[in-house]
């Protein structure tokens, strides 16, 4: 609903021990992003401020990958990414990847309906996913989300929609609702 992305969010989870993943940081508006790949798809996309913080970041999600530096090559999917982050009410040509849980999994395609420049409340995504009790866990969900932005985590708010945490902070939050709200 919310660009051409693909994913197929019925995929059972599975393990990425001995995948080969490549990922490459660069600077952007907010920071720093890390953007990594396995031959799916998009499997992250993490924000800081310390590109060596975010390989280890990755190193940590991922242990039992093989972790490769993308090659010159790789430099047009980080530019496809970037594009998108700055601008995520465009739609964007690139495959998303996720690694997580069922539960994890059906959040996460919650939030991909959620419209730019709108958001929802952790009870709204619970009842979506069909576990209206489920309002700490929808949160946990949004906080493992390894592909920011492309799975918009940050489009979900208190339940008096105020800004509640957001993994690569709350100040990164309010930019990116404030960028999609203009446009």
């Amino acid at each position: 609903p919310c660009n051409s992305m693909d994913i197929d969010m019925a995929k059972d989870s599975r393990d990425k021990a001995g995948e080969k993943i490549q990922y490459a940081t660069s600077p952007w508006s907010l920071g720093q992003v890390l953007v990594a790949a396995t031959e799916r798809g998009i499997c992250a996309v993490l924000f800081g401020d310390d590109a060596d913080a975010l390989t280890d970041d990755l190193e940590l999600r991922f242990p039992d990958a093989n972790l490769q530096r993308g090659k010159e090559e790789f430099g047009s999917v980080i530019a496809v990414v970037l594009k998108f982050i700055e601008n995520p009410t465009e739609s964007a040509e690139f495959q998303i990847d996720p690694d997580g849980t069922d539960f994890q999994i059906r959040v996460w395609q919650a939030l991909r309906e959620i419209e730019p420049g709108t958001t929802a409340s952790y009870k709204d995504i619970a009842t979506r996913i069909g576990s209206p009790k489920a309002v700490r866990a929808v949160a946990r969900a949004c906080a493992a989300n390894p592909i920011a932005v492309a799975i918009p985590c940050h489009r979900v708010v208190r339940g008096d929609g105020s800004l509640s945490g957001y993994r690569w902070g709350i100040e990164r939050k309010r930019i990116l609702l404030e960028r999609e709200a203009i446009q």
